[in-house]
């Protein structure tokens, strides 16, 4: 699998998320209010974006209390002004990995300036829009721990619930889907008594550029710069680092 997806699998078993949740709850209430601005509403029956978003925030304990008012601001019942808007900063790492970084700001410019930064300070160049998003592609993945589920029983199970492909990762399972089926999916295999270490909608790669080294280490650098921006909600990219080197990469 890409990059992506052993990353998120280190950042959960270095439990680098728990470490910095007060950052993270700040970046969920924020995709939450806007998500439940969007089209879809504030219903998350009604609203795919928002149920995701609402599911990560609960994965990541936070307070429903918390979720209830981030879903209601969005709804326009709070007193928060500030308007985000919905952007995204491409640009290539160390190595030549295409990198995108998801992001809701009130300052396009001052968002702008300070990325274009994080970019050279860590080794790579920040790039026009449209320089990199060509090369992912939307979608679903589903992830279930390898020492739990035998994979042909796993396999056969997901595709049966509609799923578009069946990735093998060092340490997970990866179920893909189209975007709007994810939670179908999902549901479906957790019907079964198939329960996921985690969902999410991403930016696929179609390729990845294998990493290693210095370029490995610089690429980490990065990655850990970007998502501890204020403003970045995700951050994707294409890089192929070895699960054992990330985990003595990744920083809690």
């Amino acid at each position: 699998m890409s990059g992506h997806s052993k990353w998120a699998t280190i950042k959960r078993k270095k439990g680098a998320i728990d470490a910095k949740r007060g950052k993270l709850f700040t970046k969920l209430i924020r995709e939450i209010s806007v998500a439940a601005r969007s089209g879809g509403g504030p219903n998350p029956d009604m609203n795919p974006r928002l149920r995701v978003a609402i599911e990560r925030a609960r994965e990541a304990s936070m307070p429903s209390d918390n979720i209830k008012r981030a879903v209601a601001r969005g709804a326009g019942e709070g007193d928060d002004a500030v308007i985000y808007e919905e952007t995204a900063y491409e640009g290539y790492g160390p190595g030549g990995a295409a990198v995108i970084a998801e992001a809701l700001t009130d300052n396009r410019n001052r968002t702008s300036s300070e990325l274009h930064q994080v970019f050279s300070r860590n080794g790579g160049n920040m790039g026009v829009p449209g320089s990199v998003a060509w090369m992912f592609q939307p979608a679903g993945i589903i992830q279930f721990d390898r020492k739990r589920f035998e994979e042909d029983a796993l396999m056969a199970a997901a595709l049966d619930a509609g799923a578009e492909d069946f990735r093998v990762a060092e340490s997970t399972y990866d179920v893909v889907t189209a975007p709007d089926q994810l939670e179908k999916v999902k549901t479906a295999l957790a019907a079964k008594g198939l329960e996921s270490a985690s969902a999410e909608l991403v930016r696929l790669p179609k390729t990845t550029v294998p990493l290693d080294g210095k370029a490995a280490e610089q690429m980490v650098r990065l990655m850990e710069a970007l998502e501890e921006h204020d403003d970045v909600q995700r951050v994707w990219a294409n890089f192929d680092i070895s699960e054992k080197l990330l985990e003595t990469l990744v920083a809690v």
